[in-house]
């Protein structure tokens, strides 16, 4: 009995000596937000959150920084931590944005009632799959919804939105960040979506194109190959395998292509160059280009009258806003007929996820002219 008193006062010990953990972040009832880090020996450190400016924080007696912003608008922001000038994650929080280039982003929910959020609503299904491209000489992957309902054995069809992802991110992005599967999820239970398919791809036709340093995204021909395989290999190798394994419908009208940045880029070039597979197309803050009659030669009046949606966004604090401006100026100057839509924000996910949200309520639909 003695020896079980010690054992029990020790682990009483121990357990009062043990560090507590932190939290981090702390979400508010008045959506305020506290960020906090254990980082004893630093001199500095500043929290930086998309959309917003850096703030700094205040170091308590136990080492621990802490800052509190807001209140905030409901929304998911990415932040990330500075200390003594280098960027980190916060290492108290297990959400993160996934990239190529830079892992020193965290993610936080701001609820208040946005498509992004998980709802007490029927949900879908993610399935992650893995294939040799012969296109471009790799092993590479994509991500493929499933609406709630589906079922493999049934004889119904769905329509398919292939959506891809921007410079840096890899094929997680739109789920891991975009909440691509929680916003179709909530506007089909609300009957604002047509249920469908949505495959997101790896979106880099050229693998050194993501490769560090990034001046390569400088060089036109390595964007001319990343754009044009990756191109052949959605058309000859991604379209063909969902086809294959799920109940796609294969009419060009139950068909759309999407994307921000970069795949905003690729879904313009692609979906105008093969419109004979794409009947909806939508670009989000897309890279655009500048030489429009080069990257779509047979795109005019007659040859996109089929068209069913051009859906263009770009944020007014864009950096790609007048590039998206002049490739809109274009369009009409040759009768194409297209919907555009300049929004507040900048190059954040801020605006991307609700430009999908928009535009998912779009697709599928009958269009009036």
């Amino acid at each position: 009995m003695l020896r079980l008193s010690w054992i029990a006062l020790l682990s009483v010990v121990a357990f009062a000596q043990a560090p507590r953990p932190v939290l981090s972040p702390e979400v508010h009832a008045d959506r305020k937000v506290t960020f906090r880090l254990k980082a004893p020996n630093a001199s500095e450190v500043m929290v930086s959150r998309a959309g917003g400016p850096k703030d700094a924080m205040t170091k308590g007696d136990d080492g621990v920084w802490s800052v509190t912003i807001g209140p905030l608008a409901p929304d998911l922001y990415t932040y990330s931590f500075a200390v003594d000038g280098v960027n980190q994650l916060d290492p108290n929080n297990a959400l993160m944005v996934p990239n190529l280039l830079n892992s020193s982003s965290s993610m936080v929910l701001v609820p208040g009632g946005m498509p992004w959020e998980v709802a007490d609503v029927p949900h879908g299904s993610v399935h992650h799959h893995y294939y040799k491209s012969g296109v471009i000489g790799d092993q590479r992957d994509y991500y493929v919804y499933t609406p709630p309902g589906y079922d493999d054995r049934a004889k119904k069809q769905y329509p398919v939105l292939y959506l891809l992802h921007g410079f840096s991110d890899d094929a997680s992005g739109w789920t891991a960040v975009g909440r691509a599967n929680v916003i179709l999820d909530n506007l089909i239970a609300q009957g604002k979506a047509k249920p469908m398919i949505v495959v997101m791809t790896l979106g880099y036709g050229e693998p050194a194109y993501v490769a560090k340093p990034q001046p390569a995204v400088r060089d036109a021909g390595m964007r001319e190959r990343n754009m044009t395989r990756f191109r052949d290999a959605l058309l000859n190798e991604v379209i063909p395998a969902v086809e294959k394994e799920y109940r796609a419908d294969k009419n060009r009208m139950q068909r759309a292509i999407a994307g921000l940045s970069m795949g905003g880029g690729e879904s313009l070039f692609t979906g105008l160059n093969a419109l004979d597979t794409f009947a909806w197309v939508g670009a989000f803050s897309a890279g655009v280009g500048s030489d429009f009659s080069t990257n779509f030669p047979k795109l005019n009046a007659k040859s996109s009258s089929g068209l069913q949606l051009l859906w263009i966004a770009c944020g007014k604090d864009d950096r790609l806003i007048e590039p998206n401006r002049k490739f809109v100026e274009w369009l009409k100057a040759n009768d194409i007929r297209h919907e555009w839509k300049e929004t507040e924000g900048a190059h954040t996910w801020l605006v991307w996820r609700r430009y999908l949200a928009e535009l998912a309520t779009l697709l599928f639909r009958e269009r009036t002219s």
